[in-house]
């Protein structure tokens, strides 16, 4: 019975021991990630790309409250109630004053309709009101109102903001879209630089632990070799000192992989994640670009350019307002509608009324300014040249950004082959010469120069995927398009 308590206790030991493991593995969790993976993790989970979608989201509802402007709006206001029991000063009819206590109540209660019409610029007006007065010394009240009134607002010679609006606004709404496109793409190549950051940490830790590995190794070869008096003292600090440089270039390189984890770990949102591995992206994707075919695409998709003909137009606007302000301003007021008065009831109001009309137009003209309005104009239309020629030199960088992203995106594409190549041929030379120093064959200095081209070597062939990549990225940034599958980044019929 002893043996079976016994048993029962190592195993229940065991099963806690492996809980209480199994929890420190999720804390300290290693796992692995290819260049794709950390960019589609960055491109959702990162900061940057909540900050974007909520940059999105409020350009959508700016458009949003725009279009609101062209649309009816229903309003009510009022006053419920408004009392006063107070003295206050009374004029007499002899022209004298008197104090009299005044107790009263004014309430009001107005619904008006509004529509503007952006062609002309004129706004429609539909209202309705009613208002009651109470006076609790003599204990009355009456009723006063308009039942509806119809009227409009006529700008003659004015500045026409709503027609311009409608032309600018969802040239810029359709601008934003694009921009939330472009932000991620530039995520994934902010993702990109800090994939290879850490990525030649890793890389730069494993050279320079296997260096260290192999020069200890011929360290201690060169003690028996030196022992035997085969080798001078010379040579023999010369391959100390190679175990030196080892043991601080795995040092530094440790430092290097911690911080670079962490930038990369910060930025994708996984900083659960303790050991973060990453796989090299040496797949090359085979696919063509056409240079004048990625201006073209680049020109229907990218927000600058969209961003080209509002600003053309905005330009346009400002010298508009500033020839619409410059002479006659005058605003054309009509209305027309019944009110009526009541001393009983609130309908009584409704069947005691009146008809009446009202037109009246109000006028500006400046006589004596100085040259101001003048100035004015003379400037926006030196402004609105100014934006041209500033316009037609953009469109030439961005033809000329995209045609040498596109030349430099086909070099890099050759590049990595050949650094790939070469760094192939510098290991196998290397191992060559470490056996033929070790036979006594070359000299250390001639080992030492084969271990130097081998590590460039390698980190140039890093150095070589990382621009291939950036380029990579680069290019769908420029261009909001994905060559390698032949899709359009950006959806143009989506709302928000």
């Amino acid at each position: 019975m002893s043996n079976i308590k016994s048993l029962f206790f190592v195993i229940a030991f065991s099963c806690i021991s492996v809980i209480t493991y199994g929890q420190d593995t999720l804390l300290v969790t290693t796992e692995s990630f290819d260049l794709k993976e950390i960019v589609s993790l960055a491109r959702n989970r990162s900061i940057w790309a909540l900050q974007a979608s909520v940059r999105k989201e409020n350009r959508y509802w700016q458009y949003r409250v725009f279009k609101s402007n062209y649309n009816p709006q229903l309003s009510m206001n009022g006053v419920l109630p408004s009392w006063t029991r107070r003295y206050d000063e009374v004029r007499q009819p002899d022209g004298s004053y008197d104090f009299r206590l005044v107790n009263q109540n004014n309430s009001n209660v107005n619904l008006r309709l509004e529509q503007s019409l952006a062609v002309t610029g004129t706004r429609f007006m539909l209202s309705s009101g009613v208002n009651r007065y109470d006076n609790f010394e003599n204990d009355e009240k009456r009723y006063s109102g308009i039942p509806i009134s119809i009227g409009l607002e006529q700008p003659l010679f004015f500045f026409n903001d709503l027609k311009w609006d409608k032309r600018i606004e969802p040239l810029r709404f359709e601008e934003s879209k694009r921009e939330f496109v472009e932000d991620l793409e530039n995520i994934s190549l902010i993702a990109t630089n800090r994939f290879f950051d850490l990525l030649l940490a890793q890389i730069s830790l494993e050279i320079a632990q296997k260096n260290l590995a192999n020069n200890d190794t011929i360290y201690k070869i060169g003690q028996g070799r030196y022992n035997l008096g085969r080798i001078a003292e010379n040579e023999l600090l010369d391959l100390e000192l190679n175990v030196m440089n080892s043991r601080q270039q795995v040092a530094q390189a440790l430092v290097d992989l911690e911080t670079s984890g962490l930038r990369l770990k910060t930025f994708v949102g996984i900083t659960y994640i303790e050991n973060v591995k990453l796989t090299l992206p040496d797949f090359i994707p085979d696919f063509n670009v056409n240079e004048n075919a990625a201006i073209e695409i680049a020109r229907k998709n990218r927000p600058d350019a969209v961003g080209f003909v509002r600003r053309q137009l905005e330009a346009e606007r400002d010298v508009a307002q500033a020839r619409g302000e410059s002479g006659l301003n005058a605003l054309l007021e009509a209305g027309y509608g019944t009110s009526g008065y009541s001393t009983t009831s609130l309908p009584d109001m409704y069947s005691n009324t009146v008809t009446g009309s009202e037109v009246r137009i109000g006028f500006q003209i400046p006589i004596v300014d100085w040259g101001r309005q003048k100035s004015r104009v003379k400037t926006a239309e030196a402004s609105l040249k100014l934006e041209e020629y500033t316009i037609q030199l953009e469109e030439i960088n961005f033809d000329e950004e995209i045609f040498t992203q596109v030349k430099q995106f086909k070099m890099l594409k050759d590049q990595v082959v050949i650094s790939q190549k070469a760094d192939e041929i510098a290991d196998k030379r290397y191992n060559i010469a470490k056996n033929r120093y070790l036979i006594g064959k070359i000299s250390i200095t001639d080992m030492n120069l084969a271990l130097r081209d081998k590590d460039d070597a390698k980190r140039a062939y890093i150095a070589s995927l990382r621009s291939f990549w950036q380029a990579y990225y680069n290019l769908r940034l420029l261009t909001l398009y994905d060559f390698e599958e032949n899709v359009t980044l950006y959806d143009p019929e989506t709302e928000s």
